[in-house]
């Protein structure tokens, strides 16, 4: 089943859902450790849906966040020219804002 395409920002660092920019993948990263940190984030959010217990729902975000991070989507940016992270911001608050007014409406 193929995924929704979602608007990407000119620059590949974001892709754009509800009015909300989600940092993408770090492009940079090599195939094989894309494919296993997809799986163990996936693996991840199953640990979430099932957990039984508030520390087993600790431990399975823990694992959603490490592996959220090893693929560029949280933490530190894996961009070098200093623009600021504006994941989870409105585009109409951030640089991307003349790029969001450009989007086809639908």
């Amino acid at each position: 089943m193929a995924g929704k395409a979602y608007p990407v920002t000119p620059d590949g660092r974001y892709f754009l859902v509800k009015d909300r920019l989600w940092r993408c993948t770090n492009p940079t990263l090599p195939e094989a450790e894309r494919t296993t940190q997809v799986k163990r984030l996936m693996q991840a959010r199953s640990l979430v849906k099932t957990a039984k217990s508030d520390e087993e729902l600790r431990e399975a975000r823990a694992q959603v966040q490490a592996a959220k991070v090893a693929l560029g989507e949280r933490g530190p940016v894996w961009w070098d020219d200093g623009a600021p992270d504006v994941n989870r911001h409105h585009p109409k608050n951030t640089p991307y804002a003349d790029w969001w007014h450009s989007l086809p409406i639908g």
